[in-house]
């Protein structure tokens, strides 16, 4: 096997592996959902259309093109069309997951978007997580709507449908996922105890500029100074 085949059988196994996560987490549930991961700047792998997902094997993953051409024995997703339209705009994009969860597929279906309800809605990138109107699946109109409704953003939700998460790759991606259903949970509870608060457009801002050096260990925190990496002697 050449270095590239190895290569792409070892894409095809994570878009595989990527799928059968969304069922263990409880993001979806039989063949619903799809999972891709670029390959290339012109083509990425994305999960096959109607198997199961313990079935797969990395075989059954075709490799899609941005200018709409297919390769493998098995159809790529009915999906196909935003995975292709969000590789080709946007190039932070390494990986996209579209699944049902629950609270995010209900949300969906009152047309309504997640809020500035509470900070960690920006781990989305932006001050809320947009909900993109309904159009039939696999359609043209869907993935214009779903594209819209990423613009600047790295999730959102499709009407009376599901939610895309994206990432720089499948395990951002994946995660995303999972807080944006999290989220939808937490505002769908919130909703049935009555009015929302929502947080200003300037705390978002702020909140969503502190995003971008979450987690690193680079950031800098001037009320924190570092002592080293030896513990000091304990005091009497």
């Amino acid at each position: 096997m050449t270095e590239d085949a190895q290569a792409d059988a070892g894409l095809r196994a994570a878009v595989i592996t990527g799928c059968r996560e969304l069922i263990r987490l409880g993001l979806t549930y039989g063949t619903s959902g799809n999972v891709s991961l670029r390959r290339d700047p012109s083509s990425f792998f994305v999960s096959p259309t109607g198997m199961a997902y313990e079935t797969l094997q990395p075989g059954d993953v075709p490799l899609v093109t941005l200018d709409g051409r297919w390769f493998g024995r098995r159809q790529p997703s009915s999906e196909w069309r935003f995975h292709r339209d969000i590789m080709a705009a946007r190039s932070d994009v390494g990986a996209i997951v579209h699944a049902h969860s629950r609270y995010a597929t209900a949300l969906a279906c009152t047309g309504s978007g997640i809020p500035p309800f509470h900070y960690m809605v920006a781990v989305a990138g932006a001050e809320d997580i947009r909900c993109a109107p309904y159009h039939t699946f696999g359609t043209q109109e869907l993935s214009d709507a779903a594209l819209a409704a990423l613009e600047g953003r790295k999730a959102c939700l499709l009407g009376h449908h599901g939610m895309i998460a994206t990432g720089t790759d499948l395990a951002a991606a994946l995660k995303l996922a999972g807080e944006v259903e999290s989220l939808a949970a937490q505002y769908c509870a919130a909703r049935a105890l009555g009015n929302v608060g929502l947080l200003d457009e300037g705390e978002m801002r702020r909140v969503v500029d502190k995003f971008r050096t979450y987690g690193s260990q680079d950031a800098a925190d001037p009320a924190l100074a570092c002592g080293g990496q030896h513990l000091p002697p304990r005091r009497a």
